[in-house]
């Protein structure tokens, strides 16, 4: 399925696109994600020059599509890949300023494949599941084989490592580690729409235990403020350039709509929204004081994650990396999930179908790309996409029945009493 996967992406989904950009003369550059954030970097520490500027979004759309946009040209892309991460962004990609960007990006990609494989090894440490080593293999190959992995490594996307820093600021919480699950959560923070919603729901948690938790709040405040304050040293005002860079961005690119804006309507999905936020507050809230080894903790970690994804003004198949923990939870009590009621039994089947189905429609136009013409292939090329949007919803619901439905009927470990 993962072969599958990858033969699908390469072969037939990009092909099918170079092939539209051609004919549209839409321009394709490198196409990396990392290269507006790298060279935003480069000029800033190497020659001091402001990468929000509309000089350097020039150079960057010169390098990411080939040439720099133009709004005359109407098949051109609406994204106009400026530099819009927080500015501590260029002290994590320091290291690789002064190398080629040919260079940078083959060390990048070897790095995210490592830290991809790595986070899977992570979450499972995090969910305190001890499986075989051929089923972590197997765990590693499905998702280094499913559609937002190799999204997420085709475009070198930040997204991959910021899972892999949420992933071990999970584990080193598990551990008890405070300090450096702050640190971690802290650097995660470059993508902050993707950490937002976990760190308000561990400042609830620790709340429930502030004497023996208050490391986590410490080390974390502490490392923000470090990096909030060595990014004002480099370029004095850029939190407000970093915010009009992000309203921009959400204008540009339509990234202002929700997805249950699409799925419902702008007023129905602003609701549904409010409601979402509020069961899972009191969800968290009433699980403030469990222990960070209790079921509790596991399943609220799911469900913010899979929350977050649901609530973010922009949709990406790459952010459903964050889902790992939450499709392995299930997995782990798949059995028990199974065997709860009818509408646990349901919501598994629901959540089974629209994860296996990208695999599924991708071996079919795998085998179908062996032996049809290619041109017809490629006509169906959206077809393993069908999902996309119902993962993470399908998810999310799941994971609220099963913490109603597992947690009250008493699965929630002792908590720890020091």
């Amino acid at each position: 399925m993962a072969a599958a996967m990858w033969i699908w992406i390469q072969d037939i989904t990009i092909a099918h696109q170079q092939k539209q950009a051609s004919e549209n003369d839409i321009p394709r550059g490198n196409l990396s994600d990392l290269y507006p954030r790298w060279l935003g970097a480069r000029e800033l520490l190497l020659r001091g020059r402001d990468p929000y500027g509309e000089d350097i979004t020039r150079e960057i759309q010169a390098g990411y599509y080939g040439r720099p946009l133009d709004a005359s040209r109407p098949n051109d892309p609406k994204d106009q890949q400026a530099f819009a991460y927080p500015l501590y962004v260029v002290f994590v990609l320091a290291p690789t300023v002064g190398l080629p960007f040919a260079v940078v990006q083959r060390a990048f990609l070897a790095l995210l494949v490592a830290v991809t494989a790595g986070s899977v090894l992570l979450w499972l440490r995090a969910l305190r599941w001890r499986v075989s080593a051929a089923s972590k293999v197997a765990c590693i190959i499905l998702v280094l084989g499913c559609f937002p992995a190799i999204q997420g490594l085709k475009l070198q996307q930040l997204t991959l490592l910021v899972a892999a820093l949420l992933a071990a600021s999970m584990a080193a919480i598990v551990k008890r580690q405070f300090t450096l699950a702050g640190a971690l959560l802290a650097i995660a923070s470059i993508k902050p729409q993707l950490v937002f919603l976990t760190a308000l729901w561990l400042l609830v948690w620790i709340s429930g235990n502030w004497r023996e938790r208050q490391r986590l709040f410490w080390s974390g405040a502490a490392s923000i403020l470090v990096l909030l304050l060595g990014s004002e040293c480099l370029l004095p005002g850029w939190i407000h350039k970093f915010q009009q860079a992000t309203s921009a961005y959400y204008q540009y690119t339509g990234g202002g709509r929700f997805m249950l804006d699409v799925a419902l309507s702008p007023l129905g999905g602003r609701l549904a929204s409010a409601v979402l936020v509020v069961i899972l507050m009191v969800f968290l809230w009433r699980s403030r004081h469990d222990a960070e080894t209790s079921a509790s903790f596991q399943w609220s970690l799911a469900a913010v994650l899979a929350t977050n994804l649901v609530l973010i003004p922009i949709f990406a198949p790459y952010n459903q990396v964050l889902l790992v923990p939450g499709v392995l939870l299930a997995s782990k009590e798949v059995r028990r999930l199974w065997k709860a009621n009818r509408l646990s039994r349901m919501l598994v089947a629901l959540t089974a179908i629209s994860i296996a189905w990208p695999w599924l429609a991708a071996v079919a136009l795998a085998v179908a790309w062996l032996f049809v013409p290619a041109a017809t292939v490629q006509r169906a090329w959206a077809l393993p996409m069908g999902t996309t949007l119902m993962i993470p919803v399908s998810l999310l619901a799941l994971t609220f029945a099963a913490r109603s439905t597992l947690l009250s009927a008493g699965d929630t470990p002792q908590q720890h009493h020091r």
